[in-house]
């Protein structure tokens, strides 16, 4: 085992903190990375509160890991030290059932080890995330990263670029294709670049007249701000895909009435766990409209939607913060204070 530094938290409530833990030496197959960059997602946050039960502690949160190799298993010579690599939302799954062989481990029919809050098969310990100095990973979760250029904004494409880009490509997104994106945050807002880059017309629902005005900077085509259902049915049949960002109660209904005929929405905002949706049948059956969810992206998805993102010049809205500054970054993400996502310089440990 190879001692680390971090930053985590100790117990539920908790404040960040310097924490000293181990990694893994390289095993055969695996790769040494020290960590350049971290977003924060928002789901650190909720698992750092608990909010959906089975956080474990202490906790180093982090799956928008940028960083360079340092070490490479004798097994793993398709990377090379110096290389610019990233790891998201996983860091292991059993590679043989037919999830896994598909290219979906993030739906592993035996287990996915998740970057942190998951227990490390090898060593049987807590996984640990991106808010660290170093980390050790199985090269099949290990995403290279053809590019030098703002490599802190490319940090966040590893969840909330994969997230978005994933059921875009599943539904069609392109020329032709209108989509609409529900809610401006880290996830609304990568939603919206990646849709305009695979040629669909874009609109953006906000409730904020501050944010539909970025939104028309970062390239929508328009923009709707509601205050009620109201204001969003007033939209008509216009969209063939609907990405829902809101990772809050809100009305769902009122959203896809404004599908066309065989359109699709996908919720990929992931709120409390208390949070229940009411769905009107109707408002389905109607005009064949579907609503489906979908989560993260394989790893095959992954690195493609990181080469989309380098070809198409595509990084992520960012924040650049310090350690120091965590405790109030998460405060401010609950207020939903932040243009687009905070990422950590991990420099700063």
């Amino acid at each position: 085992m190879i001692s680390a530094n971090a930053y985590g938290v100790e117990s539920q409530g908790g404040s960040f903190k310097p924490l000293k833990i181990e990694r893994r030496d390289i095993l055969d197959d695996d790769i040494m990375i020290e960590i350049l960059y971290c977003g924060i997602c928002h789901s650190d946050v909720h698992q750092v509160r608990n909010d959906w039960g089975g956080s474990r502690y202490p906790i180093v949160p982090g799956h928008e890991i940028v960083g360079k190799v340092t070490k490479v298993g004798k097994n793993a010579d398709k990377f090379k030290i110096g290389d610019y690599v990233g790891v998201g939302c996983m860091v292991d799954s059993c590679g043989t059932c037919q999830a896994c062989k598909d290219g979906f481990e993030q739906q592993c029919e035996n287990e996915t080890v998740w970057t942190y809050n998951s227990v490390d098969p090898h060593t049987k310990g807590l996984t640990f995330g991106g808010y660290s100095d170093r980390i050790t990973v199985n090269k099949r979760f290990v995403i290279k990263i053809n590019t030098h250029e703002n490599l802190a904004g490319m940090a966040p494409i590893l969840c909330a670029g994969v997230t978005t880009y994933s059921p875009l490509k599943k539904f069609g997104a392109g020329p032709g294709k209108q989509v609409a994106v529900a809610g401006l945050g880290g996830l609304g807002h990568m939603a919206l670049k990646l849709a305009k880059a695979m040629g669909s017309e874009v609109t953006v629902f906000t409730t904020s007249e501050k944010k539909a005005e970025d939104a028309k900077k970062l390239g929508a085509h328009g923009t709707i701000v509601y205050k009620n259902k109201d204001d969003i049915r007033k939209s008509g049949l216009s969209f063939n895909i609907i990405i829902d960002t809101i990772p809050a109660d809100h009305d769902i209904n009122a959203l896809i009435s404004t599908l066309k005929p065989n359109g699709t929405m996908v919720l990929v905002g992931l709120p409390e766990r208390s949070t229940r949706y009411s769905l009107s049948p109707s408002i389905l059956m109607d005009s064949n409209r579907s609503l489906t969810g979908s989560n993260i992206g394989g790893i095959p998805e992954t690195q493609e939607v990181i080469d989309f993102c380098v070809k198409h010049n595509i990084r992520s809205e960012i924040e650049l913060i310090k350690f120091q500054d965590l405790d109030e970054a998460y405060g401010r993400i609950m207020k939903n204070d932040v243009r687009y996502r905070f990422v950590i310089d991990n420099s700063s440990l």
